[in-house]
């Protein structure tokens, strides 16, 4: 349930940008302050036991989780990055 309301958050937040022109600067640093309790939340729900309504991966489980997904996404935004500035010169 937390990190469905703080993810709801950032998309309040991205919504007043893109529509009702919200300062981008702003935008960007509230939508940063609430990725640590999103990314908490996420952490909390992997990392509890069943028992307590997690998914029990325990914490290595979840730092593995989280270091993958990571590595991930600097590789896919890295290639992207390269494609964008190839197709801008």
């Amino acid at each position: 349930t937390a990190a469905v309301f703080f993810a709801a958050i950032i998309a309040v937040i991205t919504l007043a940008h893109k529509a009702f022109g919200l300062n981008a600067v702003f935008a960007f640093w509230i939508a940063y302050i609430v990725t640590r309790p999103l990314g908490a939340s996420i952490g909390d729900l992997l990392s509890q036991s069943k028992s307590d309504g997690g998914f029990g991966l325990g914490t290595v489980g979840t730092s593995a989780l989280f270091f993958v997904a990571i590595c991930i996404s600097v590789y896919f935004l890295t290639r992207t990055t390269e494609h964008i500035e190839s197709s801008n010169q």
